[in-house]
């Protein structure tokens, strides 16, 4: 994906703010050999593109002052209550170091599965974007997971899945962390017992006692 972006001269609180409110979003390109670059893009044309799965897990093409940067999203911040973005950080890719980043993952055929269609039971993705460390070039816009094979009382596990060549997995200390669980149904639960269950209990005690019924009464 492309997307244009100007050099931002003007620095602080202050001269952010009147960006905004002119219509576009600062940001920064940081990383690789070269200094921080602050920059600003238009915020209309940034919006609709981080509604793109493609613009948070592919290498952009950044077009600035007639040159042509590869850079990968880093972060958003956004306003707290407004559908606005208020700054955006990229990182500059470098073709031989390797990145890590966040993959989505793209479930499929789970409705085909013996779990789901013969065993009635309940599927669960735990996990819906994967962190992988690889080289720019070998970076995935998704990663499919087939979930055809699932069953009962079987979960499926980050081992349990084919990744791209040149992709790993970073895992932050988990061996083999659960992707996608699956459940049984449980049975119905006794149903409750009806308001008032206990009330003939107190008729009949009222009935075995008549005087005690009409002292009542009279209280």
């Amino acid at each position: 994906m492309k997307f244009v972006a100007f050099e931002r001269k003007l620095q602080g609180t202050g001269a952010s703010r009147r960006l905004r409110i002119s219509g576009r979003t600062p940001g920064i390109v940081y990383g690789g050999a070269g200094e921080p670059l602050r920059i600003e893009v238009d915020h209309n044309a940034l919006f609709h593109a981080i509604k793109k799965e493609a613009f948070h897990s592919s290498i952009l093409e950044m077009e600035l002052s007639g040159s042509v940067h590869k850079v990968l999203l880093r972060d958003l911040q956004m306003h707290p209550f407004k559908p606005q973005v208020q700054h955006v950080d990229f990182q500059r890719v470098e073709a031989t170091t390797r990145m890590t980043v966040k993959v989505p993952l793209h479930y499929s055929g789970e409705e085909n599965s013996p779990a789901v269609k013969a065993e009635k039971c309940l599927v669960n993705h735990v996990v819906t974007e994967l962190t992988v460390s690889c080289l720019p070039a070998d970076i995935p816009e998704f990663i499919a997971v087939d979930l055809s094979g699932l069953r009962k009382g079987h979960s499926l596990h980050i081992n349990d899945i084919t990744l791209p060549k040149g992709v790993k997995p970073v895992t932050k200390g988990q061996a083999n962390p659960v992707l996608v669980s699956v459940s049984a149904i449980g049975e119905e639960e006794a149903e409750p017992a009806p308001a008032g269950a206990a009330a003939p209990a107190a008729g009949a005690a009222a009935a075995a006692d008549p005087k005690a019924a009409k002292a009542k009464a009279k209280k």
